[in-house]
């Protein structure tokens, strides 16, 4: 599935945090999305072991974005709240690796794979300062 909760939860977090230009707390963020506090923290935890977030302990701790929003893009937040690259299709990502041997003889997966590269793209240059502008 391209789009899991995860992500999902993932975006709109960081739709809020740019909005705020203050550090959030995570009982902030789930009351505002209504989801599970603990959920969230683990998201917001992977977001921020891979540079998206910075996340700050204490009384007035809290998260907030570690760059410009207009450097982080959609591949890279669904990339570090699901632990691996969105797929448009649960296929092998090559030919190579086909668990049934079959794709030589598979007409379907060049048509998929083409579609994962462009979905990819699209995401790897979909930031979320073009989210923020387009709302």
């Amino acid at each position: 599935m391209l789009m899991t909760r995860a992500s999902e939860y993932a975006i709109l977090s960081l739709i809020i945090l740019a909005k705020a230009q203050k550090p959030l707390d995570v009982d902030t963020l789930s009351r505002e999305l209504d989801i599970s506090k603990s959920f969230l923290a683990k998201i917001l935890q992977a977001l921020a072991r891979q540079g998206i977030l910075n996340s700050y302990k204490g009384v007035n701790g809290g998260f907030e974005l570690a760059r410009e929003s207009g450097k982080i893009t959609m591949l890279e937040v669904m990339e570090a709240a699901d632990g691996k690259s969105p797929a448009v299709f649960s296929c092998s990502p090559s030919q190579e690796e086909c668990p049934s041997n079959k794709a030589p003889s598979c007409s379907l997966w060049p048509f998929l794979n083409r579609l994962q590269t462009k979905v990819d793209l699209f995401l790897a240059t979909l930031t979320l300062e073009t989210i923020l502008t387009e709302e």
